[in-house]
């Protein structure tokens, strides 16, 4: 029985024979996938299938795929179709035909629980304490090494490092802090005044400022600028082989890349909280004045009386371990970036978030340990 030019099927009972003519490409695509549609739903339940290709002058992907699924409109009822007069030169496209679509499907995505969620949450922050732990020892011991060469220490790094992450933040913390400490005399102000007792706004302006928030925000401010500075820096070098180059020239990249770094935040995280916290008491004193008609004079004896010098060596004595804890977060993870650009920001952020969260839990620490001592 002839169904097109493109394929012929010859029917006796249970056996059928189809024989292929002509070009099997895309240029002949609807009238060939419209008679292998046809012969699909006519010949199912044949038994004995024998495919004949001798007569095909020329096959493509699109030819392979129809006969591919001729093939398995059969194998689905059980019946494997002998192929004959095949070119061999066609051989490996059909193989490639045969293949595709068989690959066993993907596991099913076991549903994540609350608890399971929770467990590998504590296993990652495991693996990050330990992780830090390793790199604060391998900053130790590249300080060990400078101290006992100090003509190794790269000065000149540590001079650039300390502008970039110290001077330069000047503007940005003046700013920051003056309106923290404008933000905080209002609203004291404005509560106080119902008791009568405006004039206190000092004494809370004074001891949050030297004592708590002047370090705090200082270190929020310089863990998302100078920490992430860090992270993109270190991680852009690990994208370039930078880092890798350094091990192989027969430099430790702790030592040439992180030690200049911790230095100089150290150095400048306890200035910028000096500068920081005296922007603070200006701005209060200010809206003490202009909002609260407390005089200048009068608030700075006040602040004189509420105010003692261990309030001030509270904030003082923080700030070197909150530089501290930065520079470890930020060039840690710097270092842990991969190859690509996923990667740097991905790290970036983790830096910013770790640094700050880490900043704040070390601050309650501290508060608890000078409550202990009576500080």
């Amino acid at each position: 029985m002839a169904d097109s030019p493109l394929l012929d099927v010859h029917a006796d009972g249970d056996t059928v024979r189809v024989e292929g003519h002509g070009a099997w490409t895309s240029e002949c695509a609807d009238d060939l996938e419209q008679a292998v549609n046809r012969q699909c739903v006519a010949y199912a339940g044949a038994r004995h299938v024998e495919i004949d290709l001798s007569d095909v002058q020329k096959m493509d992907t699109f030819g392979a795929l129809l006969l591919e699924r001729l093939r398995r409109v059969w194998q689905k009822e059980g019946v494997e179709p002998q192929v004959v007069g095949l070119n061999p030169s066609y051989t490996v496209l059909i193989e490639e035909m045969t293949r595709t679509g068989r690959e066993p499907p993907p596991p099913e995505r076991a549903t994540v629980g609350v608890f399971e969620r929770v467990g590998r949450e504590m296993v990652n922050i495991a693996e990050d304490a330990i992780a830090m732990l390793n790199f604060i020892g391998a900053v130790v011991a590249a300080f060990g090494r400078m101290m006992a060469r100090p003509r190794s220490f790269r000065f000149t790094s540590m001079v650039n490092q300390l502008d970039r992450v110290g001077f330069r933040a000047v503007p940005i913390i003046l700013l920051i802090t003056f309106l923290i400490g404008c933000i905080i005399a209002q609203q004291g102000i404005f509560n106080f005044r119902r008791f009568g007792a405006d004039i206190y706004v000092v004494d809370m302006v004074g001891v949050l400022v030297l004592r708590e928030l002047g370090v705090l925000i200082v270190s929020i401010m310089i863990a998302g600028r100078s920490g992430s500075a860090y992270t993109a820096e270190l991680g852009s070098m690990r994208m370039r082989e930078e880092v890798d180059a350094l091990r192989v020239m027969g430099f430790d990249p702790i030592e040439v890349l992180v030690v200049p770094r911790m230095i100089a935040l150290i150095i400048a995280l306890p200035l910028l909280t000096f500068i920081g916290s005296m922007s603070a008491l200006v701005g209060g004193g200010l809206v003490a004045w202009f909002y609260g008609g407390i005089q200048p004079d009068v608030f700075m004896t006040r602040l004189k009386d509420a105010i003692t010098l261990a309030q001030f060596e509270v904030g003082m004595i923080k700030a070197p371990f909150m530089a501290a804890i930065i520079g470890v977060v930020g060039c840690m993870e710097g270092l842990r970036v991969g190859g690509s650009a996923e990667s740097l920001g991905t790290h970036t952020t983790a830096s910013v978030v770790k640094s700050i969260f880490l900043v704040i839990v070390v601050d309650g620490l501290f508060a608890i340990f000078f409550a202990s001592i009576d500080m």
